[in-house]
C-alpha cells in the first residue's frame, strides 16, 4: 500500500491549521479536486482517515501512501502533512477525526508505521468495512450528544451514497477552498466529557478492528505459534506457563519454546508480558479500578512488581500514567 511521491497536488492554501490536540472533531467528507490540505508545520492532533469512496493521497514528512476505499490512513503530530484527492481518482469520499490518540493505539498502529509518524493499515475485508463505518456513524451522533436524555441515533446510509460525489452541501472545516464539497455538511466536536469519551471509544473499535485485526506476523509462522499468540491476546491475565500454552497447541514445552521464538523472535513469556501490560494500560485509562486491582486482573501476583514493570514499559508508575491522561483530558 505505501508509496513513495515526490508531490501532491498544489494547495490551496500556504498553511491549514489544525484544530486544538485537545479537542475531539469528526466529519464526513466528499471531496473533489483541486481539495488538498498542507500544514507545513505539522498538525497538533492525530488525524484518522477511512476511505469509503474515490481515492485521496496523503503525506507526511517523507512518506506517502494512497488511500482507497476500505484504507485506515493515520498521520501522527508534529510533521508536515498534506494530503488531497488522488490524482485521477475525481473525488474522494472519507471519514476523518482529529484528536489526541491513546497511550495503547501506538502499540496497535506501530507495525503500519511507513516513516515519519504515517500509518497506512492494509485494506479492511466487507464485513469488517460495515462494522467500522457504523462506528464512525455513531462517533458522529456521540459527538452531538449534551449528556442529557438518550445520545442521537446515528445516521444510516443508502447503498452506494458513499462511491459517488455530493452535488451540493454547505461548507465545514477545512472546506473553504475550490472543489471542497463535504458529504452532507457532517462535522462535529465532541464539546462535554461524555461525548468525548463515547466518542474515542468509537474511534479506538476502529483502530482494533482494522489495525489490530490485522496485526502483521512473520510469513510462514507455524499456525500452532499463531494460535499461541491469539491465545495470550485474547486473554493476557489468565495464568498462562509455556507448559499450558504449549498443551493448548499440542507441542511439547520445549519444542513449543523453541519455535516459538526462532518464529517469533522473543520468547512465550516476554510476548505474555507485552500483552499484560498493554491490557494494563487499557484498564488504566478506561476504569476507576486501582491499581492493585489492574495489577490482579492483568495476571500481575505483585503490585510492586507490577509498577516495576509497568514503568520500565511506559516511563511512568501506573498511577501516574492515568493521572497524566486526566490531566490531558
Amino acid at each position: 500500500m505505501p508509496v513513495h511521491a515526490d508531490d501532491l497536488p498544489g494547495t490551496a492554501a500556504p498553511a491549514d491549521p489544525s484544530p486544538p490536540p485537545g479537542q475531539v472533531i469528526i466529519g464526513r467528507f466528499d471531496q473533489r479536486p483541486p481539495y488538498a490540505v498542507h500544514r507545513p508545520r505539522g498538525a497538533d492532533s492525530w488525524l484518522f482517515t477511512w476511505t469509503t469512496g474515490g481515492g485521496g493521497l496523503l503525506r507526511q514528512g517523507t512518506a506517502a501512501t494512497p488511500a482507497a476505499p476500505g484504507d485506515l490512513v493515520v498521520l501522527g503530530p508534529g510533521v508536515p502533512q498534506r494530503y488531497a484527492v488522488r490524482p485521477g481518482a475525481g473525488h474522494w469520499a472519507f471519514w476523518w477525526v482529529h484528536c489526541q490518540a491513546r497511550a495503547s493505539w501506538t502499540a496497535w498502529l506501530r507495525p503500519y508505521e511507513t516513516a515519519d509518524r504515517l500509518y497506512a493499515v492494509p485494506s479492511a475485508p466487507g464485513g469488517v468495512r460495515a462494522r467500522v463505518d457504523a462506528a464512525f456513524r455513531r462517533m458522529l451522533a456521540d459527538a452531538r450528544w449534551t449528556g442529557e436524555g438518550t445520545p442521537p441515533t446515528p445516521a444510516t446510509a443508502s447503498v452506494g451514497a458513499e462511491d459517488t460525489p455530493s452535488a451540493a452541501a454547505p461548507a465545514g472545516p477545512e472546506t473553504s477552498k475550490p472543489g471542497a464539497v463535504p458529504l452532507g455538511g457532517e462535522v462535529a466536536v465532541a464539546h462535554g466529557t461524555a461525548a468525548r469519551e463515547l466518542a474515542l471509544c468509537s474511534l479506538e473499535e476502529v483502530v482494533l478492528l482494522t489495525a489490530a485485526r490485522a496485526e502483521p506476523r512473520r510469513s510462514g509462522a507455524d499456525p500452532r505459534i499463531r494460535r499461541a499468540e491469539d491465545l495470550i491476546a485474547a486473554d493476557p491475565g489468565a495464568p498462562h506457563t509455556v507448559r499450558s500454552l504449549a498443551e493448548r497447541v499440542s507441542l511439547s514445552p520445549s519444542r513449543f519454546a523453541h519455535l516459538f521464538t526462532e518464529q517469533l523472535g522473543h520468547s512465550p513469556m516476554r510476548a505474555l508480558r507485552h500483552a499484560r501490560l498493554l491490557h494494563a494500560a487499557r484498564l488504566l485509562e478506561a476504569t476507576e479500578l486501582p491499581v492493585e486491582r489492574v495489577a490482579a486482573a492483568s495476571g500481575f501476583g505483585s503490585p510492586f512488581h507490577f509498577s516495576r514493570v509497568f514503568r520500565q514499559r511506559y516511563g511512568v508508575p501506573p498511577g501516574e500514567y492515568r493521572q497524566g491522561l486526566r490531566d490531558d483530558d
